[in-house]
């Protein structure tokens, strides 16, 4: 993979999640009662720039898919506010109905994480690809939609007589590049990426990771690229926000991220990735224990506390806000600053 993209420099937001929240409800018991609720997303607030690539990282589990079918209407939101601007205009789509919200899904397309499931086995990929452009271009002739196929399949990488074969005869980075090719159809102006390569072997990971870049900035592309590894997130985007059972914890440049990581979950994402400079191997690592509490049962206060190396007391009072680190970059943690003076503490103590 090359080194990190250049930071986007337009500031037009295209997308803006105002405190979002997406709960599903939990029944049980002979009546099936409502007993509960699993908070996937529990007050997001986030802006999305023109042009930029925005990865959102986090374990599984903490609601980075569930933000991004959120976006793409697939989910109903319980509450917030999801404000896209359109070519039509700017509008609230979070208070859309299904049918409503199609004329909008041209502009808003997903390339889903699984390639084997998520192509129709008994279509050609011809028919696979045309497909949204019988939904949404329906002014296009059977010719024109070839052509268009034709164009859109030598865009990805692969060749024009392939748009006859069928899926099993692709293999999965290849079934991944028919997958972004449906996506690029419409000509969208946002791309939800969930886990594009996550099923993917590593050796294919880079090549469908470059297609994408090369394609953000080939056709001025917004990406929303979800991963669970930050590794993979530090190749391809401008900017990165780090979610926490349906938090978000930190948000910022992506190179700032990388050098500066402030959140206490933020630094155990990046202890985790290998380094193979030697020298960077004596520094002090630490490995996040434990897994991810039920979005059913979240702790009180911050949700991270359970797990953070440096929780204080204070921490199950009251789940902390974004403080502002640097210009355009935040975290959700009032002990940041001291982490290295109240982990020396902790150890000197036990």
């Amino acid at each position: 993979m090359n080194d990190s993209p250049t930071p986007s420099r337009n500031e037009e937001t295209i997308l803006e999640l105002e405190d979002l929240r997406v709960w599903f409800p939990v029944h049980g018991g002979i009546l099936s009662r409502h007993v509960g609720d699993v908070k996937a997303v529990d007050g997001i607030s986030l802006k999305v720039h023109a042009g930029e690539t925005l990865g959102v990282v986090g374990e599984s589990g903490c609601g980075k898919s569930t933000l991004g079918k959120a976006i793409m209407g697939l989910v109903p939101v319980t509450s917030g506010k999801i404000h896209f601007a359109s070519e039509r205009g700017k509008v609230e789509l979070s208070g859309l109905g299904r049918r409503d919200y199609r004329p909008y899904r041209s502009e808003i397309q997903m390339v889903y994480q699984d390639p084997f499931s998520s192509l129709n086995p008994r279509l050609s990929v011809q028919e696979i690809v045309e497909e949204p452009l019988r939904v949404h271009q329906k002014q296009l002739d059977a010719e024109q939609r070839r052509i268009r196929v034709e164009e859109l399949l030598e865009k990805v990488g692969l060749r024009r007589e392939q748009a006859e074969r069928y899926p099993h005869e692709f293999s999965g980075g290849q079934r991944q590049r028919i997958g972004i090719a449906r996506s690029l159809a419409t000509n969208p102006r946002v791309i939800i990426a969930d886990e594009p390569v996550s099923a993917l072997d590593v050796s294919i990971q880079a090549q469908v990771i470059n297609l994408m870049r090369e394609l953000q900035r080939d056709l001025d592309l917004t990406i929303v690229f979800i991963a669970h590894d930050i590794s993979v997130v530090q190749h391809v985007s401008n900017r990165v926000a780090v979610m926490y059972l349906g938090n978000l914890v930190e948000v910022g440049r992506t190179k700032e991220i990388f050098a500066q990581p402030t959140h206490p979950y933020t630094r155990a994402l990046l202890s985790a990735v290998p380094r193979p400079d030697p020298e960077l191997k004596r520094k002090k690592r630490w490995v996040l224990e434990g897994d991810v509490p039920s979005p059913m049962a979240k702790p009180s206060g911050c949700g991270f506390r359970t797990r953070c190396p440096i929780a204080q007391e204070s921490c199950s009072q009251e789940a902390p806000l974004m403080e502002t680190v640097s210009e355009n970059h935040w975290a959700a943690c009032p002990h940041a600053e001291r982490f290295e003076e109240i982990l020396e503490e902790k150890n000197a103590g036990s």
